[in-house]
């Protein structure tokens, strides 16, 4: 059974464009900042920024091929939306669930993000972004 999808919100492929620039913009600051074994680098901002990555991709793969995208509280609704976007809907379903189950602890820091988390979340990340722009091409 298909899980809810909760409240949602009319959008466009113009709209999708954008979410999915954005997404590219947040993965690649999220690059600069895990990859780099200095003083600068930081699993949490790169695991963060990889959360927040997905999560606009995720709406740009919806706006692309349905028309919405999730607009309630609880992020996880998106999982549902997600899985309805195409072939590919289930593993970019998977990958915004992969990056949810690590979101508060990367947000909100009051668990450590380890770099081995920090390297899945970015290639989750990078599964969404691709996943939305074969849908937009």
């Amino acid at each position: 059974m298909t899980p809810q999808a909760g409240r949602t919100q009319e959008c466009n492929r113009a709209q999708a464009i954008v979410r999915l620039n954005q997404a590219r913009a947040f993965l690649e600051v999220a690059e600069l900042v895990g990859v780099e074994e200095d003083e600068l680098a930081n699993d949490n901002v790169a695991a963060a920024l990889a959360v927040l990555a997905g999560i606009a991709a995720a709406d740009a793969a919806c706006c692309a091929t349905l028309g919405r995208r999730a607009r309630g509280q609880d992020h996880r609704q998106a999982i549902g939306l997600v899985e309805q976007t195409g072939g590919d809907g289930k593993t970019l379903a998977k990958a915004l669930g992969r990056l949810l189950d690590i979101k508060d602890g990367a947000h909100y820091g009051m668990v450590y993000v380890g770099r081995q988390q920090a390297k899945s979340a970015l290639r989750n990340a990078s599964t969404l972004i691709d996943g939305a722009a074969r849908l937009l091409t």
